[in-house]
């Protein structure tokens, strides 16, 4: 019996390099958008499964490769402290989000152009 493939889907993935070492991509936005959600770095780790320490490096190497300022840190104290994304980053997820959405459009057309509807 022949397997129906009519949820065959193509999938693509972007990121981004400098030199060879690697800025941004999926595991990074998801980090920055926890980030946002929840305003701490520390739970932001916790929801997308990292340690603080992990979290803390790719915040740094990002930061240190786009050359911008993307988390501002708030030290803890009598009210605890906290981050938020600076309005560069926001911009920049903003970007890569259209970035994304328009190679998987680019990548959808070619696919359905090189394999036609699979049944």
């Amino acid at each position: 019996m022949q397997k129906s493939h009519s949820d065959l889907k193509v999938k693509s993935k972007i990121w981004i390099e400098i030199g060879g070492e690697p800025v941004f991509g999926s595991g990074r936005r998801r980090l920055l958008k926890a980030i946002e959600a929840h305003g701490s770095i520390s739970q932001a780790a916790r929801a997308v499964r990292v340690s603080y320490r992990k979290a803390w490096s790719h915040i740094e190497a990002m930061e240190e490769r786009l050359g911008m300022k993307l988390v501002e840190r708030r030290v803890g104290g009598k009210h605890g402290g906290g981050a938020t994304l600076t309005r560069d980053a926001q911009r920049f997820l903003e970007k890569f989000d259209r970035l994304e959405e328009g190679l998987a459009g680019i990548v959808d057309r070619k696919f359905t152009k090189l394999f036609g509807k699979i049944r």
